[in-house]
């Protein structure tokens, strides 16, 4: 009979293991109160076409139209069109763009940080060089760079952001492994001859997901900070509504027209305010250290 993993034994002896982890969370008020933001964010994106009340690119003459406008709740920009549905549209791209490149920071990390701790060695060294350097590397300038060279279509903004991520995770994966390797039921796994990419994968790896949990939030935060960034500055993908670029496009009418800019700078705010507070409050209802009582 194949052997279960530690996991799938855990869960099936646990039946109430969610529950157990959503009592704890809860005692975060922080972290509710992050997860009603990344939800109201990941609804708000789902139901765009119902919830915008205009297209987000409709030009019209009603141009800076302030807030609570009749038709326009958080007013128009320079051509017309209205803030709040392009915060709402904009909302698709952000969690997008942060969920994609997180997942894409998360496999390059869990496979570097993997293989370096488990075999460690030559192999672990040279990883691990590899990994700081990118860590050294200034993420958003050369972010810059690359979209300003190759174009800034939306693959390639997940793309970049994504390659750019990687090193955190991979470095928590590898002190996991580290730690995880000398343990006795990966010594029962070699006994029964498991090789070692199912040792990897299949027994140590669902024994340290709760840390790497806890950063691929961070990294959304940081994902989502770093794309409205790059289309501040006039880097983002030019066919769908951004909340960096509706920054962009509020420069010049800073003094004229303050909602054109304080409105999709409060939504990156939030979105990035959410996901850093579901973090922490992860991380103290998985660390038993931070655990009270």
């Amino acid at each position: 009979m194949a052997r279960q993993s530690l996991a799938a034994r855990a869960a099936q002896s646990h039946p109430h293991l969610l529950q157990v982890f959503w009592y704890r969370y809860r005692r975060n008020r922080l972290g509710v109160f992050g997860l009603a933001i990344v939800v109201l964010l990941l609804l708000m994106g789902v139901l765009a076409p119902w919830l915008a009340p205009h297209d987000p690119y409709a030009t019209s003459r009603d141009r800076f139209l302030p807030p609570l406008s009749p038709g326009h709740l958080l007013g128009t920009d320079h051509l017309g069109r209205d803030v709040l549905s392009g915060i709402i549209w904009g909302s698709r791209v952000s969690l997008l763009v942060g969920f994609l490149a997180a997942a894409t920071a998360m496999v390059i990390g869990i496979a570097v940080g993997a293989i370096s701790g488990y075999y460690g060695g030559a192999v672990d060294a040279v990883l691990m060089r590899i990994t700081e350097l990118f860590q050294v590397i200034p993420r958003f300038v050369l972010a810059l760079l690359v979209v300003a060279f190759f174009g800034s279509g939306l693959g390639k903004l997940i793309l970049v952001i994504g390659v750019l991520s990687w090193p955190q995770i991979a470095r928590l994966v590898r002190g996991q492994y580290l730690s995880h390797k000398a343990l006795p039921y990966v010594d029962g796994a070699r006994v029964l001859g498991m090789g070692s990419g199912r040792i990897m994968f299949s027994e140590i790896l669902p024994n340290v997901t709760a840390p790497i949990i806890v950063t691929a939030s961070l990294d959304i935060a940081q994902a989502i900070l770093l794309e409205a960034s790059l289309g501040f500055f006039g880097l983002g993908d030019p066919n769908v509504p951004s909340w960096g670029g509706m920054l962009n496009n509020a420069q010049d009418y800073l003094r004229l027209a303050w909602w054109m800019s304080v409105f999709p700078g409060a939504a990156i705010a939030l979105a990035v305010l959410g996901f850093n507070l579901v973090g922490d409050a992860v991380n103290e209802a998985t660390n038993p250290r931070l655990r009270e009582g």
